[in-house]
């Protein structure tokens, strides 16, 4: 049988995080998965417990080698995969519940595409409240905010058509997303199917989100709309979220306080009752 998720774990020095991470993975009631651990040659010892596993189930496989940096770290793992379907876990995130893959499984079964990213919300650790994703992508959703990688399974061969371009430090799973909706490379497009489903339960907190590489990816997120977008088009996108307020709202959907309230906005402008 043709193996259908091939999840992802990059890692390099992750501690404890790594075991409870990969536990939400062997806790899925569907099967048809393999696990990939890529990791950066750690020092912390958190691998033995990986190497443990890896006897119990022949669907783990182990990849230690030097890497770049996360995104070089994420094209190395998609080099190695078998699936159908890539699903890239962070260490410190977990599948929100063991049936995340039944239900995304059922998702792919009912909306059959030759290249499809499938994708739904994630629950936010830090601010304790669902985020959901835009359940119709248009090129100013693209511009906005596209649904984080936690929250979507690529089509394998969309990811080796276009790796992640590593000169991007912090938005290069951003840029790789808008290419998959902008290109004309993949015969008969590229479906985007949204379910509503929770996928991910996410830490939040992590390498992007810290104050300077806010800044950084800021620039590199102008770059890219520039790259696939007319500047007429992406000009009036930005001068649109100025006016709009963009960043009092990311402010309000970050803060603990009000990010519930924020979220909840979203998921009525979305017309979505997320589950």
């Amino acid at each position: 049988m043709d193996i259908e998720f091939s999840i992802l774990i990059v890692c390099l020095n992750p501690g404890d995080k790594l075991k409870t991470t990969l536990e939400s993975v062997r806790k899925q009631t569907y099967k048809n998965y393999e696990v990939i651990v890529k990791d950066g040659l750690s020092t912390d010892g958190s691998l033995e417990y990986v190497k443990k596993v890896e006897k119990e189930l022949t669907a783990l496989g182990i990849i230690e080698k030097q890497d770049t940096g996360i995104y070089d770290a994420m094209n190395q793992a998609v080099s190695a995969a078998n699936g159908k379907y890539i699903y890239f876990l962070n260490c410190g995130d977990l599948l929100y519940n063991e049936y995340v893959l039944e239900k995304v499984h059922n998702l792919i079964e009912a909306n059959p595409s030759e290249s499809g990213i499938y994708y739904g919300n994630i629950y936010e650790r830090l601010t304790g409240n669902v985020v959901a994703s835009n359940p119709k992508l248009d090129a100013f959703g693209c511009y906005r905010n596209v649904p984080c990688h936690q929250a979507c399974f690529y089509d394998r061969k969309l990811l080796l058509a276009h790796p992640f371009d590593t000169k991007y430090r912090v938005r290069a799973d951003y840029e790789q997303f808008v290419w998959c909706f902008f290109t004309k490379d993949i015969q008969g497009g590229v479906s985007f199917v949204y379910g509503d489903i929770l996928i991910a339960d996410y830490e939040g907190g992590g390498f992007s989100e810290t104050r300077q590489n806010r800044k950084i990816s800021a620039g590199e997120h102008w770059e890219i709309v520039r790259k696939y977008m007319p500047l007429r088009q992406a000009w009036k996108y930005r001068i649109f979220m100025w006016v709009t307020l963009a960043p009092l709202r990311t402010w309000l959907s970050r803060n603990t306080v009000t990010s519930g309230l924020y979220n909840g906005l979203k998921k009525l402008y979305y017309g979505k009752d997320v589950k």
